[in-house]
Parts: C-alpha cells; sequence; structure tokens
C-alpha cells in the first residue's frame, strides 16, 4: 500500500513540476514557445495528464485552460496521496516508512 501510494504522490509531483515548467518557459519564450525544444518535451510529458482533464471537465472549459484544470486535478491527486501516506506511515510506525 505505502509503494503504491508513493508512486503516486511521485507521477503527481513528476507532473506538476512538469506543468509548472512548461508554464514558466512560455512566460520567456513567448509566441515561438512551440518551437522550443523543451517546451515540446513539457508538452509530451504532460499530455496524459490534459487529456485526462479534457475528459473530466464539462465541455464549457475553452482547450486554452486545460493546463490549469489538470494542474489543480494533480494538485488535488497530490495532497491526497500525501495524506494517505500520512495516514499509512502511522499505521505502521514511523521507522517502517523511511
Amino acid at each position: 500500500m505505502l509503494a503504491a501510494v508513493t508512486i503516486v504522490k511521485l507521477i503527481a509531483e513528476i507532473a506538476l513540476l512538469a506543468l509548472i515548467g512548461q508554464m514558466v518557459l512560455a512566460l520567456f519564450a513567448g509566441a515561438k514557445r512551440d518551437t522550443n525544444f523543451f517546451y515540446q518535451i513539457l508538452q509530451i510529458m504532460v499530455k496524459p495528464f490534459i487529456a485526462l482533464a479534457r475528459l473530466l471537465a464539462p465541455r464549457v472549459v475553452v482547450e486554452r485552460h486545460l493546463p490549469l484544470v489538470a494542474f489543480f486535478l494533480l494538485l488535488f491527486l497530490w495532497f491526497g496521496a500525501t495524506v494517505l501516506k500520512i495516514q499509512t506511515c502511522l499505521e505502521i510506525g514511523v521507522d517502517q516508512c523511511k
């Protein structure tokens, strides 16, 4: 159980950092961000999460807002995994969680 929660938390952390990196790079690169190699790599990394956000979000959500929806979904997933990991560690003992 602890390994599964840790894996979910790690995936959420990586995706959140990729979304934040994509946002920062978009601010610096401006209109030419689509030709930026690193922006394209980050875009590939977050593509599955944005597709999931498209499935979960209502149809009135505009396509350009989907990364923000994905960010908040991942943030809630990360928060939930963190709480679950803390509860699991308290149940089995903190020494076994290291």
